[in-house]
């Protein structure tokens, strides 16, 4: 069904528990495939004695660079994006397969809806050592959400000549961070108008331990004030923040395929703003 790809960084108990869970909660039968960065935390021994398909660097490059090399490995026509501290919920692929049915293009960007760490709150524990799993797969049905507009970045399904259209990840974002809206925007401008995050799709993402690591480093740490939102508002002439609220609507309510920004008051002020922070960018910054 999907190509599953998942970058790790030496966090081998994480990534055994998100493939457990997928072993465990998936309804149809998929392809994981892994890309391993340095891995000697015995990931890589684990990788090969499972027999789990798999690239790998002896350094660690990032997530862009791992999943586009894991990427090229997938023989599905559907390519899923995964972190390795999540946990897939039950019915996760089902909601995936269903809205797939909907569909009459190749052009769709589809995500799944976060617990904990994401759009909704139920606390299961923030580490391995107190996650309760009972007792997320005997509440997570009840959490009631909605199908949103945007994405959630990750769990994202893309068709895999959709993905190899725009080139994958841009490897420019490393660690990874920026990266994911500069694949929504390379998605964009080949035409892609359905960005929907579904509410039945969901994961459990723990947040704190993902393949870019979280550095006590202004470059690296978030989507805002970091490296990586330099580097997407220098090649795109505006910043993420306003590419999610006049392109994406992100986290409105889901009302089919979105159209054109429409282009008022708001969107020339907020654009006015981000012309500001690009010219002083280029000024003392090289990007």
């Amino acid at each position: 069904m999907f190509s599953i790809v998942i970058p790790t960084l030496n966090n081998i108990n994480y990534l055994k528990l998100c493939l457990s869970s997928i072993k465990k909660n998936s309804t149809y039968n998929h392809e994981i495939i892994v890309h391993v960065n340095l891995g000697n935390d015995g990931t890589l021994d684990f990788i090969n004695k499972e027999n789990i398909k798999h690239t790998f660097t002896d350094y660690n490059a990032g997530i862009c660079e791992g999943v586009n090399k894991a990427s090229n490995l997938a023989t599905f026509d559907y390519i899923l994006y995964s972190h390795d501290d999540f946990y897939f919920c039950p019915n996760w692929d089902t909601a995936f397969k269903k809205e797939l049915d909907l569909q009459n293009t190749e052009l769709f960007y589809l995500s799944g809806t976060m617990i904990q760490n994401g759009q909704v709150k139920l606390d299961c524990g923030n580490n391995l050592k107190n996650f309760n799993e009972q007792k997320l797969l005997e509440n997570y049905d009840n959490i009631r959400f909605h199908d949103f507009q945007g994405s959630t970045w990750a769990p994202h399904l893309i068709h895999k000549n959709t993905w190899n259209k725009v080139g994958g990840f841009s490897e420019e974002y490393f660690p990874g961070t920026g990266s994911d809206p500069d694949l929504n925007k390379k998605l964009w401008d080949i035409g892609v108008r359905n960005f929907k995050g579904l509410q039945d799709c969901k994961v459990y993402h723990f947040g704190s331990i993902v393949t870019r690591q979280k550095e006590k480093n202004f470059k690296t740490i978030t989507e805002t004030g970091n490296k990586g939102s330099k580097i997407f508002l220098s090649k795109w002439g505006y910043t993420i923040k306003f590419f999610k609220k006049h392109f994406l609507k992100s986290d409105s309510i889901y009302n089919g395929p979105l159209k054109e920004p429409i282009k008022n008051f708001d969107y020339f002020f907020d654009l006015i703003k981000c012309k500001i922070y690009y010219f002083y960018l280029k000024l003392f910054f090289k990007f």
